[in-house]
């Protein structure tokens, strides 16, 4: 059985008819992006995944990293498609044309990373991060920086990483060791080890950009005093040419639970005293610029959990469409049906649907509202939308996979014992899953960035503007008969959640700190579940409008299955986040007076 990827009519659907991206064509800048512009895309996007990509993801696995004879090797089957990845121009596809980049609009190159991450996101981690770095180059270098690695870095030529994490400065970065000490030329000297580098090391490319935090001689402590320093992997001369190799050491890689084609490094930054980078930005402004792309990597997270949901989804749709096991419940013949044909599998297959279609809509809409925001030439319009943006990037990172997990432990249910086996991708794609619930930042941070700096930021203006979108939708949605009972519950919820949002915000800032804070996770799963369902009525009003007009035959079962999936969030999925809310609305001290004697396990 053939491995699917993404519904290629939902992401048209999610594009075209939901944020309608050709509109962007009447804006100079994304002039050439017209509506068959942008199918030509992602038509070439999902032609390269299924043909290069997805061939590699089993095999990718199977094979693994090794470091040998100090050297990193990544599996064989990554280097050709990256060559080709290269050769489409695909890793820089938002950015200027002057440094390698296609200038698209972000939701349209959201919509194309969906696909390459379904294929096989341990691969896509070598150019994702490569362009996260380039970002912080071309928003923080000098002009000497940018002409020394930017089109390097956008082109897929050198390869770039992140180099945050240490063995004791993990979550806490502001308790990192790693030194900076300048040199006479203007340089510095590193010093430190970095852990859990993706990316870190390889034979993918003949040079890897290092964006390293680190702290110079004398600097205040915790955040306050951390710099970001370029540091390449082999040294940079001015001319543009490749010097000497810097004292950048792999000293080993993680044998991982999955995306197992993925080189996760132990690095060693001056271990024999000359590692040297350059500064990037101002000294002890490290810590803002990295946030830079660590809001870009919560969003590819964000993507990463989703696209493997949306493969486990499809795989768990076709997989019980052609699995014959049980007889009907109403039809009395005896005879074996298709498990689809079982209630209690189009439960689930119902539960995934609806999370995977809210989830890639909130992905792209991020996108959408990051082009609003290049294109508006309003001030205020573009605060509007940067904070709706900042609250909404803990939730598609936190929550979405949180989701993608459960959606991809379903996919294995559906198989039944076959799920649990490599002769089937399922396992892998859990496997593959799990991590994106750790890195950029655990899920139980992502809640407490929701509630301890997205909640208050600017008066609440954010939060404010986002329920004033919601309800938008609300309204639109009570002009459809059908659709009033689903505004009315998704408006029943969304007041909650604002009252909720006002009683933990005044708790966080109250003696009560810590009982507010052991409810910031349900708090962010609850507003993932009301995002979700305001994402899924957004759909079924596009939905039942078509449907009054009079589709064409072959969207008719596509549009009632979008009244479906909201049908179902709402009614059977939202509830129980109410039941959430009220818990946080309690904010019992149980997780917080609890003894550590108490926990047992000694």
């Amino acid at each position: 059985m053939a491995q699917v990827i993404a519904d290629r009519r939902d992401i048209d659907f999610v594009l075209h008819e939901q944020l309608e991206v050709e509109k962007f064509s009447q804006k100079e800048k994304y002039a050439e992006f017209t509506k068959k512009t942008v199918d030509l895309i992602i038509n070439e996007a999902r032609n390269f995944a299924v043909k290069e990509l997805l061939p590699t993801q089993s095999i990718g696995d199977e094979e693994g990293c090794k470091l040998e004879n100090g050297k990193v090797s990544i599996p064989q089957s990554y280097y050709k498609p990256y060559e080709l990845f290269n050769e489409g121009e695909w890793l820089a596809m938002t950015e200027d044309p002057q440094w390698g980049g296609q200038g698209m609009p972000k939701a349209v190159a959201l919509a194309a990373a969906n696909y390459f991450n379904g294929a096989n996101y341990s691969f896509m981690m070598y150019p994702g991060l490569t362009h996260g770095a380039g970002k912080l180059v071309e928003t923080f270098g000098t002009e000497k920086q940018k002409e020394l690695f930017l089109k390097k870095m956008y082109t897929g030529k050198w390869t770039g990483t992140m180099l945050l994490t240490e063995p004791e400065a993990g979550s806490d970065v502001g308790a990192l060791t790693t030194t900076a000490k300048k040199n006479n030329d203007g340089t510095y000297s590193i010093s430190g080890n970095k852990i859990f580098i993706s990316a870190g090391d390889h034979d993918l490319v003949e040079n890897i950009i290092h964006p390293v935090l680190a702290r110079i001689e004398g600097a205040p402590a915790g955040t306050k005093g951390i710099s970001l320093f370029l540091v390449p992997k082999i040294w940079v001369n001015d001319d543009g040419s490749l010097g000497e190799p810097n004292d950048v050491v792999c000293t080993g890689i993680e044998e991982k639970m999955g995306i197992h084609g993925n080189a996760t490094c132990s690095l060693t930054l001056g271990g024999k005293g000359k590692c040297m980078g350059t500064l990037l930005g101002l000294e002890n402004k490290g810590m803002s610029a990295m946030f830079l792309m660590m809001n870009e990597a919560r969003l590819l997270v964000g993507m990463q959990a989703m696209s493997c949901a949306s493969s486990s989804y499809l795989n768990a749709v076709n997989y019980a469409r052609d699995r014959i096991q049980g007889s009907s419940l109403t039809e009395k013949t005896g005879a074996g049906v298709p498990i689809i044909k079982h209630p209690d599998i189009r439960r689930q297959l119902l539960t995934m649907k609806s999370y995977v279609e809210g989830m890639r809509s909130l992905l792209l809409y991020i996108g959408y509202l990051e082009d609003m925001v290049e294109l508006s030439e309003d001030l205020d319009e573009k605060s509007k939308y940067q904070g709706i943006i900042d609250i909404l990037i803990p939730i598609s990172k936190g929550y979405v996979s949180d989701k993608s997990f459960e959606v991809c432990s379903h996919g294995i249910q559906i198989y039944g014992g076959y799920g649990f086996i490599k002769e089937y991708p399922q396992e892998q794609l859990l496997r593959d899953c799990r991590i994106t619930m750790l890195y950029e930042g655990t899920n139980g941070i992502q809640a407490m960035d929701l509630l301890g700096r997205k909640l208050g930021m600017n008066k609440g203006r954010p939060m404010m503007d986002l329920m004033g979108e919601i309800q938008q939708t609300i309204a639109k949605a009570k002009k459809f008969d059908s659709l009033q009972p689903f505004a009315a519950k998704l408006e029943i919820a969304l007041n909650k959640l604002a009252e909720t949002a006002i009683h933990l915000g005044g708790l966080a800032m109250s003696p009560k700190i810590e009982e507010a804070f052991a409810a910031a996770y349900p708090f962010m799963d609850a507003t993932g579940d009301i995002i979700m369902s305001w994402m899924l009525l957004w759909r079924a009003v596009i939905a039942s409008d078509k449907l009054e007009k009079g589709p064409k035959k072959k969207d008719i079962a596509y549009y009632n299955g979008q009244l479906k999936s909201a049908e179902f969030f709402i009614f059977c999925i939202l509830p129980i986040a109410m039941g959430k809310i009220e818990t946080v609305l309690t904010a019992n001290s149980a997780a917080v007076k609890i003894s550590e004697d108490s926990f047992g396990g000694k």
